[in-house]
C-alpha cells in the first residue's frame, strides 16, 4: 500500500474508482446533486498537480445492461468537466478497444471517464477478468469511492490485486476512516453518540458497538418507540418492531450494565395521520394516545439532547429524530443539528454519518459546520460496526 501524499505519479496514469452515482433530473439527465462529484476533485487535482494523468472509473445506478443510456455517465462528463476546470474525454465502453487506446495515449494533465462499469454484470460478481482488463487503464490504482468500499466488486475491490506495489487511497477514502476512526478509538470524553432511524433492527450491530465506546446514546426516530414500548409505554399507531421488543429490554440493560447513559425520548410530537398538514399535540411519550402517532420528539427531549450534546467532545451521529422531510416535524432534527454544530464551535469533533442524517444536515444548510460528513452510508454503517469492507481490505492488503 503507497500513501497519495508521497507517491510519485510524475509520468504515470491513475485509475481512479470514484463513486460518481449522483442523481439526475429524470427529463433532462442534468446533475442535481454534485456533492459526490466535488469530493473527488482534490484527490485528481493532486495527481494531475503532480505530473500525472486521470482515468475515471465509476457506476451510476443500477443498470441491466448497457441497453439503458439514462445510466452512461456520458450524462455527467460535461458536468464534471466544468467541476474539475479541465477538460474530460470520455472512453466509452470501460473496457472495449477504443477506450484502452485512449487511456494508453493520456498525456501527463489529460482526463478521461470511462463508461458505467455496471453495464456488465461482471462488476458486481467481482469477476477477476473484467477487472484485468480494468487494470490495464492505469499503472497506479486509487480507490476514493468510500460510497461503495463495502462491496466486493471488480472495481472496488477486485482490480487492487494488478497493482501490488501500487495501490492506494485517495483524500476522500483517508478522510473517512480517520474520522471514523477517531470517534471510535479517541479516549476523549465524552463521547455521545445520537442513532435515530426509523428501525432498530438496522441499527442493532452499531448499538451493540456503541455501548462499548460511548458514553452517551440518544435515540430517537421511530424506534425509539420500540424502547418505550418495551418499557411499558403506550405508544399508539407509532412505528414499533414488536418481534424487537426484549432486543431492546437487552440493549436498556447493556447499557446499565457498561455504564452508558442511555437517553430515551421523554416527550413526542403526534400527528393523527403521516402528513405535514395533520392535527398535532405534544405528549409524555409513553401515553400516546390510539390513533396518534409519534413523528417528532418533542421540546424537553429536544432540550435534554441539546444539553448532552453541547458538554460531549466525541459526537457521532447517525440518524434523524423524526421524520424531518415534514416542516412541522423537523423540530427535534433541527434542535440536534443546530447543538451538534454549536458543540463543533467549541471544540468537539463531530462526525455526520448515514444517508439521513446526512441529508438533513444538508437541508438545514450546516454542513460546512460539523467537522466531518460521511460520503457512503451503508459503507460508513458497517465500518463503525466493525466490519472489514472489502474496498478498504484490497488496499490495506
Amino acid at each position: 500500500m503507497q500513501d497519495i501524499h508521497s507517491y510519485d505519479f510524475n509520468g504515470k496514469r491513475a485509475l481512479i474508482r470514484v463513486d460518481f452515482n449522483v442523481p439526475l433530473d429524470k427529463e433532462t439527465l442534468e446533475v442535481t446533486d454534485n456533492t459526490r462529484i466535488r469530493a473527488a476533485v482534490p484527490t485528481i487535482k493532486h495527481i494531475l498537480d503532480n505530473g500525472g494523468s486521470v482515468v475515471i472509473m465509476s457506476h451510476l445506478g443500477r443498470p441491466k445492461d448497457a441497453s439503458e443510456p439514462k445510466f452512461s455517465l456520458k450524462n455527467i462528463v460535461e458536468h464534471t468537466s466544468n467541476v474539475l476546470g479541465v477538460e474530460i474525454k470520455f472512453g466509452g465502453d470501460c473496457i472495449g478497444n477504443e477506450a484502452l487506446e485512449m487511456s494508453a495515449n493520456l498525456k501527463p494533465g489529460e482526463v478521461m471517464m470511462l463508461e458505467n462499469v455496471r453495464y456488465y454484470k461482471q462488476e458486481t460478481t467481482g469477476t477477476e477478468s473484467f477487472a484485468e482488463t480494468l487494470a490495464k487503464h492505469g499503472d497506479v490504482y486509487v480507490n476514493d469511492a468510500f460510497g461503495t468500499a463495502h462491496r466486493a466488486h471488480a472495481s472496488t475491490t477486485v482490480v487492487a490485486k494488478f497493482f501490488p506495489n501500487d495501490k492506494m487511497f485517495g483524500f476522500l477514502i483517508e478522510g473517512e476512516i480517520k474520522s471514523a476512526d477517531k470517534v471510535l478509538n479517541s479516549n476523549e470524553k465524552p463521547l455521545t453518540a445520537i442513532v435515530g432511524g426509523a428501525k432498530v433492527s438496522s441499527k442493532i450491530t452499531i448499538i451493540e458497538r456503541l455501548l462499548d465506546k460511548v458514553d452517551n446514546l440518544i435515540v430517537g426516530g421511530g424506534m425509539a418507540y420500540t424502547f418505550v414500548k418495551a418499557n411499558g409505554g403506550k405508544v399508539g399507531n407509532s412505528l414499533v418492531e414488536d418481534d424487537y421488543l426484549e432486543m431492546a429490554t437487552r440493549i436498556l440493560n447493556d447499557a446499565k450494565a457498561k455504564g452508558v447513559n442511555l437517553y430515551i425520548p421523554v416527550d413526542t410530537v403526534i400527528a393523527d395521520a403521516f402528513n405535514n398538514d395533520a392535527n398535532r399535540k405534544e405528549v409524555v411519550i409513553g401515553e400516546i394516545p390510539d390513533g396518534w402517532m409519534g413523528l417528532d420528539v418533542g421540546s424537553e427531549t429536544a432540550k435534554e439532547c441539546s444539553d448532552i450534546i453541547s458538554n460531549s467532545r466525541l459526537i457521532l451521529w447517525n440518524g434523524p429524530m423524526g421524520v424531518f422531510e415534514m416542516e412541522n416535524f423537523q423540530d427535534g432534527t433541527v434542535a440536534v443539528a443546530n447543538s451538534i454544530v454549536d458543540a463543533t464551535s467549541k471544540g468537539a469533533f463531530s462526525l455526520i454519518g448515514g444517508g439521513d442524517s446526512v441529508a438533513a444536515i444538508n437541508k438545514f444548510n450546516l454542513a460546512d459546520k460539523v467537522s466531518y460528513v460521511s460520503t457512503g452510508g451503508g459503507a460508513m454503517l458497517e465500518y463503525l460496526e466493525g466490519k472489514e469492507l472489502p474496498g478498504i481490505k484490497a488496499i490495506r492488503g
